[in-house]
């Protein structure tokens, strides 16, 4: 949720507008260091924000896949979906989670194939859903989907996995909603999440330090008691620490997409810079401390 797509963010405004030069500078150099929980930092990239600002997501090759407002096929934006979010990828398929405008009544995951079909399916919003669409992360076993709302949240989504799960029409059509995440500790703003394990995910919040978690852009770690089955579970929310804020551009930062790519061991999430610098996302790159 960037430069293309604005949200309002009062709490993380209002923080950095009373900062100075002098605390900003304190803040960067706290913040410059990995997520310090069991993650270490081992590279930095950079990606256009247009194309590559709201997500990416690693192939079976170890390409990546990057998404952007840039990136929405024109078909898309003309049926109303104007965003789209941290993607996944998953047994060749490239899942991408998109949402419409302030009245939509529906959100939309779109598989794409590796010869290029795409095929969507839509969602209609239950009672009390919010609209956003934020992100599709598939499980390990490629039978579900995991995405998230915006705002204050106490909840991660569960649909069955498009296109792979049986439970789904082979071509598109409706997507129901299966057995959600309960999670035991609210979180704020999550921009992407992705599996490290059949029992674990890492999100990207971009929370400012709050009630909910101290430290600002924070990754989050989730823990489920078992693999998912599309019936109801709780996850253990836990703060892996703050996402680097460095850049000669000073203002509020936005936390964006997260990906783990399992044949190498790399996890990756992405930092849009304020102020100009914004045209340009950084991807940061970790390994497990130890590996």
């Amino acid at each position: 949720m960037s430069l293309f797509r604005p949200r309002t963010r009062t709490a993380a405004r209002t923080t950095t507008a009373l900062l100075g030069a002098a605390a900003l500078t304190a803040l960067c150099a706290a913040t410059a260091s990995a997520a310090t929980q069991g993650w270490v930092r081992t590279g930095t990239l950079s990606v256009g924000s247009l194309t590559g600002g709201e997500g990416l997501a690693s192939l079976d090759d170890g390409s990546l896949v990057y998404r952007g407002l840039g990136s929405i096929p024109l078909d898309l934006r003309i049926r109303g979906w104007n965003h789209v979010g941290d993607p996944d990828a998953s047994r060749g398929y490239v899942f991408d989670a998109y949402q419409g405008g302030d009245t939509a009544t529906k959100k939309m995951f779109a598989v794409t194939t590796q010869d290029g079909t795409r095929y969507l399916y839509e969602h209609p919003l239950d009672a009390g859903e919010k609209l956003n669409n934020s992100f599709a992360a598939v499980s390990p076993d490629a039978q579900w989907l995991v995405s998230g709302e915006w705002g204050d949240q106490g909840r991660l989504q569960v649909f069955p996995a498009p296109l792979l799960n049986p439970a789904t029409p082979a071509t598109g059509g409706t997507l129901p909603q299966a057995g959600q995440i309960t999670l035991d500790h609210p979180v704020r703003d999550i921009q992407g999440c992705d599996f490290v394990t059949a029992t674990q995910l890492v999100c990207a919040s971009d929370d400012a330090a709050t009630d909910l978690f101290p430290d600002p852009r924070p990754l989050l770690q989730v823990d489920l008691p078992h693999a998912l089955d599309g019936t109801e579970v709780t996850g253990h929310v836990s703060d892996l620490g703050p996402l680097p804020q460095q850049s000669v551009c000073t203002g509020t930062f936005e936390a964006e997409g997260v990906d783990y790519d399992p044949h190498s061991g790399v996890l990756r999430a992405q930092v849009v810079p304020p102020g100009a610098c914004q045209v340009g996302t950084t991807v940061y790159e970790y390994r497990r401390d130890g590996a």
